[in-house]
């Protein structure tokens, strides 16, 4: 039966690494990992404070600041898992996680955002169109820039692991919310998507820069660049509360799940079926965050 008490419980959320899932609450992450000799390896930690701050109850401060974290935890728990399922020992701390995490925000900003605002104010300028249809066209080159990009990685068998495990993650935190018993069998027949999924955000990061891109008006190319960069995190910040927002209102207004449905439908290029093993790693990592946050804090 469902969850009485979902609207009391506070959001978690997960990504997939490699080999596993890392889940992520309040107060604690966890993460499990299947090795290559079948063993579930895990790890957990108390997530900063900054998760619990003042800054946190900000609308728009908090998606800039939780999305700048998430990146940093994300890509440091990666490589910790990637360390796990190959039985070696590099970590990934301090300025090299800082430059990791650096560089692919400039990779994704130049591929997602610089790129197709270069390409639209070239067409702009040399195809004399309105500052209106530019902005418009911006947004289907950065559109089908990433559902190419998804489409592309997922056709690699490595990424599709990732992709299980990302569907594991999904269907875990959903029977949980549901209620259901927490069994690789009926986390199974769970579904795929979850509307707080990060490629929801993505995608609403995506339309809503058509918007807001827009609002700006016609600019020489080189500030239409600039301004790419210099939005962005307003964009992001918007966007984190249209995810919020959409997740707390999905179940009681048929206009939200029809206005999120585009959403779920990219999550299919993200996700795959995860098997049995996957789902009991991903449960292993949901069960072990939740002990953790429901033990007394030590702060």
């Amino acid at each position: 039966m469902p969850n009485d008490n979902l609207l009391r419980l506070p959001s978690y959320g997960g990504q997939a690494v490699m080999e596993g899932v890392l889940m992520r609450g309040r107060r604690n992450v966890a993460m499990a990992v299947r090795t290559p000799s079948g063993e579930i390896v895990t790890y957990e930690e108390e997530l900063p404070n900054l998760y619990r701050s003042k800054w946190m109850k900000i609308p728009f401060i908090r998606g800039i600041i939780g999305l700048w974290d998430s990146l940093n935890l994300g890509t440091r728990l990666l490589t910790k898992s990637a360390n796990f399922a190959s039985g070696e020992d590099e970590q990934l701390e301090g300025p090299a996680l800082v430059g990791t995490v650096l560089i692919s925000l400039v990779l994704g900003i130049g591929l997602f955002f610089v790129l197709p605002a270069l390409l639209a104010g070239l067409a702009e300028k040399f195809l004399s169109m309105t500052s209106w249809w530019s902005n418009l066209l911006e947004g289907l080159f950065r559109l089908i820039i990433l559902v190419s990009y998804l489409a592309v990685m997922g056709r690699i068998p490595e990424i599709q692991r990732v992709f299980a495990y990302h569907g594991a993650e999904h269907k875990t935190i959903n029977a949980f919310e549901s209620g259901s018993e927490m069994t690789p069998e009926v986390v199974a027949k769970q579904t795929l998507v979850h509307p707080r999924c990060g490629t929801s955000f993505i995608l609403t990061l995506v339309l809503l820069s058509v918007l807001i891109f827009t609002l700006l008006g016609p600019l020489p190319i080189h500030w239409r660049l600039i301004s790419r960069v210099l939005m962005l995190p307003l964009v992001s910040g918007i966007a984190y509360e249209y995810i919020r927002f959409a997740a707390n209102w999905m179940d009681k207004s048929a206009v939200v799940r029809w206005l999120i449905k585009p959403n779920l439908w990219l999550q299919k290029l993200t996700t795959r079926e995860p098997s049995p093993d996957m789902l009991e790693v991903s449960i292993k990592a949901f069960k072990m965050m939740l002990e953790a946050e429901n033990s007394p804090s030590v702060t």
